[in-house]
């Protein structure tokens, strides 16, 4: 369990398809996020989701753990 000093670290993975931001966690450390995080992604890739990119981040409880974007225009 988090003491109130202790921060909680996410595994955020932004991906362009759908165009959204997901917050998964919070975990005691950043080996434990670490070692989650390819399962994640995995389920994100057999959802068809594209450009999957993820971080480490060491924060408070985000206010979303899925924040979508918005439709990105089309490219000219």
């Amino acid at each position: 369990m988090f003491s109130i000093f202790s921060t909680p670290w996410w595994v955020k993975i932004t991906t362009s398809e759908p165009n959204c931001i997901y917050y998964f966690g919070p975990f005691d450390s950043e080996g434990e996020a670490l070692q989650a995080k390819p399962g994640y992604i995995e389920d994100l890739q057999k959802e068809g989701a594209q450009q999957i990119q993820s971080s480490m981040q060491n924060i408070a409880e985000p206010k979303e753990l899925t924040i979508e974007m918005g439709v990105k225009p089309p490219s000219s």
